[in-house]
């Protein structure tokens, strides 16, 4: 057996086929999915939505902790980033802003003190 590969030679042609059932039974990726990408990223590029990286580098500033999760979410017709944070000590902080400003409109969770940097 190839220590870099960790099938050995014998099962790889059967597991090569059975990939290849698997994503025949999935069928196509949706156009729209790639289209929604391509919109979003095009109203970065034009400014009418706030990038991530801002949204993230704000947050780095102002809070410690890791980032755990990020979604763009449609909120009755506002864009809405949301991000999770793990603390320090464990807490978990949801932060919501407003994609098209970036100003934050909402944090949820316990012990968001503990994760304020003070300057």
């Amino acid at each position: 057996m190839n220590p870099s590969l960790p099938f050995p030679a014998s099962l790889r042609p059967g597991l090569a086929v059975a990939l290849m059932l698997l994503l025949a039974l999935a069928g196509p990726l949706p156009a729209s999915a790639d289209d929604d990408w391509q919109e979003l990223h095009g109203r970065v590029n034009r400014g009418e939505l706030v990038p991530m990286t801002a949204i993230l580098d704000w947050l780095e500033a102002r809070y410690e902790g890791q980032v755990l999760e990020v979604a763009l979410e449609n909120e009755e017709g506002r864009l809405v980033y949301e991000v999770e944070m793990l603390g320090p000590r464990g807490q978990r902080v949801e932060f919501e802003f407003d994609a098209a400003s970036g100003e934050l409109i909402g944090i949820e969770g316990v012990g968001i003190a503990g994760m304020r940097r003070h300057p």
